[in-house]
This record gives structure tokens, sequence and C-alpha cells, in this order.
């Protein structure tokens, strides 16, 4: 309750030499992120993947686009960086992050392996997040 936190705060008070506690620790905690799903790119082969390997480094954010005018898959996720495209998710992967997207939920994407493969499903692999 409301007692054992004041204690809390007054031995981390005390612990701090008696400095009293930045405001940053009133402020609303940060939003957490959860990992939902990773995912190969797929199609990585078809578009800008090629030109753009040189630039592409592990944790830079994704943005994941919705193709609901997609003629071969209505619950098409597009995949780009920096503007250009990097290809799709995974049809078999797609479901979930195409029906929060369409519920407004907020999800982040981010590259999280780059491989130098032959097969170009093992190229860029992505890390997919939601905030809870």
């Amino acid at each position: 309750g409301m007692m054992s936190r004041r204690v809390f705060l007054k031995s981390l008070t005390a612990l701090l030499g008696g400095y009293s506690l930045p405001a940053i620790a009133y402020t609303r905690p940060a939003p957490v992120w959860k990992t939902l799903q990773t995912s190969p790119v797929a199609g990585f082969q078809y578009y800008q993947g090629e030109t753009l390997w040189p630039q592409l480094a592990i944790g830079q954010f994704l943005t994941l686009a919705r193709e609901t005018n997609n003629p071969y898959d209505d619950r098409a996720i597009r995949i780009d960086w920096q503007g250009h495209q990097l290809g799709y998710l995974p049809r078999m992967d797609n479901a979930a992050v195409s029906q929060l997207i369409d519920r407004r939920e907020k999800l982040s994407a981010l590259i999280v392996g780059l491989k130098k493969s032959n097969n170009a499903w093992d190229r860029v692999e992505v890390e997919v997040r939601w905030q809870a």
C-alpha cells in the first residue's frame, strides 16, 4: 500500500545521500513493448533490398504498412526501410499483425538479423513489437 511505498522512497533517498529524487521518477512509466513475433522478410529478392543491403543494420526501425488492396493476400503487411520497400511479412506470419494494425494498435518493427545468404528468406530477420 501507500505506506510501503513511502518507506521505500525514504530508504531510496537515504541511499542517495539525501538528494531529492529526479522528477522523472514520478512521470508516467514508459510504454512497454512486447515482442509479438520474429519473422524473415518475404520477397526480399524482388524489391530494393540488395541495393540497400550495405546500409541495413541490426536495431534499425522498419515501417509496417497494411496493403488491404493486395491482390494476392488481403492480410498483406509491407515492410519498409526509410521509405524503401524491403518485402513483406510472410503470409503464414501476418494474421495477428494485420488484425492488430486494423484495430489501430501500436506496433513497431526492427531488424534483428542480417545474413549474407543465397536464400533470400535468410537475409533479413525482423522483430515485430506491440505496445502493451
